[in-house]
């Protein structure tokens, strides 16, 4: 004899017997982009995927110009990042085109793309989103989830550290996790996710500077620098004038996540992994494989990320410049924006105006020189 089962209650976290009329709906789980869904749009084979995505590449770089003048440099580290599946940290003063040339990204790339500015009075749900009370048209009351500007293929984090830690840790869960926890429930991002964080180097006052161990989130810090004299002349002349035509599409969502994926298939050689190990190693103090001057002035080295994060950094460079396997060039090229942040120098370095990138380009010369 058949017994039929016995339906089970829902556990509900807003469910009261205070308030029997609001009944709780059913979290909804978020819209999976077409990213998600559709099958690869690369070719087969490995190295014709390598070719087509070092003329993407190309065309991305053309487009992009077309309103950032030079950051040349800042460019090609954006698209590692991007296409290594990481994050990174902007560092620059105001008014150097930081939020349009991420918005261009996301245009040029056909992504969705927020921006928030980080105050101290922001909250977690302002980033996340949050649950409001809605009526249906049969009169009833129940929750429904409003989701918040994170819910977005590109993010900008304008000025992170503006923020207090319980709203800068809203912002890392969804790096780390890709997905939210909002009131005790989990929503999925879309992929692609890639968030862009920034700091103003100049304004401390007021301000929450990012720990190492979230620091050691981003993949990249990214120094945006003043432009050169000519690529200024450029800029007085260009964009002073009558607006420019929209960008186009170069790639969208579900392209850019089949290249992530064939830049983790990129091969390495052994002496590329060996080399990126002993790097990261050298910058601990007190510990054998470090030089004399590296206990002079570094406080805390980097920690076995950085090495994860050098290895896709120079596996995401060499594809983009159409190389078939990460080379030596690469992961030096990389060395930097990977190491700076994950380095804490002390106060002996500090006098000395021994900064962490210093310390960086020593030890790949150093490296170099061996």
């Amino acid at each position: 004899m058949d017994i039929p089962a016995t339906p089970t209650e829902p556990t509900d976290p807003f469910a009261s017997a205070d308030i029997p009329d609001i009944p709780q709906a059913p979290p909804q789980p978020s819209t999976p982009s077409s990213a998600s869904t559709t099958s690869s749009t690369l070719p087969d084979d490995d190295v014709a995927a390598i070719n087509q995505l070092g003329e993407v590449y190309r065309a991305f770089k053309d487009e992009i110009g077309k309103v950032i003048i030079g950051q040349e440099e800042v460019i090609e580290q954006l698209a590692i990042c991007l296409f290594a599946r990481g994050h990174a940290l902007l560092m620059g003063v105001p008014g150097l085109a930081k939020t349009l040339l991420v918005s261009s990204v996301a245009e040029t790339l056909d992504l969705s793309f927020n921006r928030i500015q980080f105050t101290p009075d922001l909250m977690p749900a302002d980033i996340t989103g949050t649950d409001i009370i809605q009526e249906t048209d049969a009169g009833h009351r129940e929750f429904e989830f409003i989701k918040g500007p994170v819910f977005a293929n590109l993010v900008l984090a304008d000025e992170i550290n503006r923020a207090p830690a319980k709203t800068q840790s809203a912002m890392l869960e969804a790096m780390q996790e890709n997905m939210v926890t909002v009131l005790g429930k989990t929503y999925t991002l879309d992929k692609p996710f890639f968030v862009l964080a920034t700091q103003n180097p100049i304004e401390q006052e007021g301000t929450y500077p990012l720990p190492e161990a979230q620091l050691d989130r981003f993949m990249f810090l990214i120094n945006v620098d003043y432009p050169s004299h000519e690529e200024e002349l450029r800029i007085a002349r260009e964009t002073t004038g009558v607006a420019k035509s929209a960008l186009k599409h170069i790639l969208h969502g579900q392209q850019v996540i089949d290249f992530q994926q064939l830049v983790r298939r990129m091969p390495v050689p052994d002496h590329i992994y060996d080399y990126a190990v002993e790097i990261v190693r050298k910058t601990r103090p007190g510990t054998k494989a470090a030089a004399e001057w590296i206990d002079e002035y570094i406080a805390w080295g980097a920690g076995p990320r950085a090495v994860q994060y050098l290895i896709l950094g120079a596996k995401a460079r060499a594809a983009l410049n159409g190389s078939y396997m990460a080379r030596l060039e690469d992961i030096e090229a990389v060395a930097r924006p990977v190491l700076t942040h994950r380095v804490l120098t002390n106060f002996a370095a500090e006098s000395q105006g021994m900064t962490a990138a210093k310390v960086i380009d020593r030890l790949v010369e150093e490296m170099r020189e061996d």
